[in-house]
């Protein structure tokens, strides 16, 4: 698996895990960078990146997401799927290396091995609904 591949997991599961145990992001990050857990290593650079991009951003990434998810709320969706979406839209508008098309394979290779049977289609759907707005939403 590819050194970003990896990163963008790692930010996932942070995510996901502080979601989960109801605690700030930026705080479970810097548990995992002091404590990563067994057989892992501290979460890379990007993954710290991500984390605490999408903390600073997250009003402005869900309230993308509530726009554009058709019938989903974002309560309602799989919370492995809203953690890749935010790492998605997180990306695109403020990764600025990562092409789109990267961006939207990647999350949807983490719900793929992560979430639902349904959760492919849905993150793809989305964040390609997303792209096409993406000049708007730069603007």
């Amino acid at each position: 698996m590819p050194a970003r591949s990896k990163a963008r997991r790692r930010a996932l599961d942070i995510l996901f895990e502080a979601e989960q145990r109801g605690t700030d992001p930026i705080v479970t990050l810097a548990d995992r960078l002091i404590e990563p857990g067994p057989r892992q290593s501290p979460p890379p650079p990007y993954s710290s990146e991500i984390v605490e991009g999408v903390v600073k951003h997250r009003d402005e990434i869900d309230e993308i997401l509530s726009t554009y998810s058709h019938g989903w709320t974002l309560e309602r969706m799989p919370a492995v799927d809203r953690s890749a979406l935010r790492i998605g839209v997180w990306e695109m508008l403020y990764g600025n290396d990562v092409p789109s098309e990267v961006v939207i394979d990647e999350a949807v290779t983490m719900v793929k091995e992560l979430s639902t049977d349904d959760s492919p289609n849905f993150v793809n759907g989305l964040l390609g609904r997303i792209v096409q707005v993406l000049p708007t939403l730069r603007a």
